[in-house]
């Protein structure tokens, strides 16, 4: 039980620092919208020059790095260092529209659209897209972790292995349709680009898949 506890307790400090990062990164979102005088995403996104958008990729891989870093340092074994890289990643992009909404008041609904990522290509959605897949891996993270601190090792049969692959595609899909759809393009034409409708219907697919594998995997005791 005091290692269930000790796992519990870096949980909270995990989660501090991923709501400590997400008021870091969306302060300098509210920055970068006040230099550039945006408004609406949908009608006042100026193109990015190419300097600041290599910047904004790099930031975006750095970003990614402190989440999986936080992760290892937090963990003690492969189960459990993916659980707190996961939880983080989760808990960070809640936190991040919950400070946007402190800061700037926006978005003013779950359903305004937004720029989720820049790589490998521009991925747009509304905001509840991201937040429910944000939701599941705080939970699942959370729940990962803790059961690694029980001796409890999670497994993924072939059928669900396929279920949490295929619906990370066709999530991504959901988020990249339009930037696929008019490749091969440059980097210009992608910095255009403004999304059409999204596919909810596909997104719903894939995320129910990914729930039903998350919460299917085998708990097996590890052997001492």
């Amino acid at each position: 039980m005091g290692k269930v506890t000790m796992q519990r307790k870096t949980l909270w400090h995990v989660g501090v620092f991923a709501v400590a990062m997400a008021y870091l990164e969306s302060a300098v979102v509210v920055y970068l919208r006040r230099v550039f005088e945006i408004g609406d995403l949908m009608t006042s996104l100026p193109p990015l020059d190419p300097q600041i958008g290599a910047m904004e990729v790099g930031r975006e891989l750095a970003t990614l790095v402190m989440l999986l870093a936080v992760g290892w340092a937090a963990g003690n074994s492969l189960q459990s260092r993916l659980g707190f890289a996961v939880f983080a990643f989760g808990l960070w992009d809640i936190s991040y529209y919950f400070w946007l909404k402190v800061f700037i008041n926006w978005p003013n609904s779950l359903l305004d659209m937004d720029i989720l990522f820049l790589i490998p290509l521009p991925w747009w959605g509304p905001v509840l897209a991201p937040v429910l897949i944000a939701a599941l891996m705080a939970v699942g993270g959370a729940r990962t972790a803790i059961l690694e601190s029980r001796g409890i090792k999670m497994r993924f049969s072939p059928i669900h292995q396929a279920f949490l692959g295929g619906g990370i595609l066709i999530m991504l899909w959901t988020f990249m349709a339009d930037a696929l759809a008019i490749l091969p393009a440059d980097a210009q034409t992608l910095n255009h680009l403004k999304p059409t409708a999204f596919h909810w219907p596909a997104y719903l697919v894939g995320l129910c898949l990914s729930v039903c594998a998350t919460w299917r995997a085998t708990p097996s005791k590890v052997k001492e």
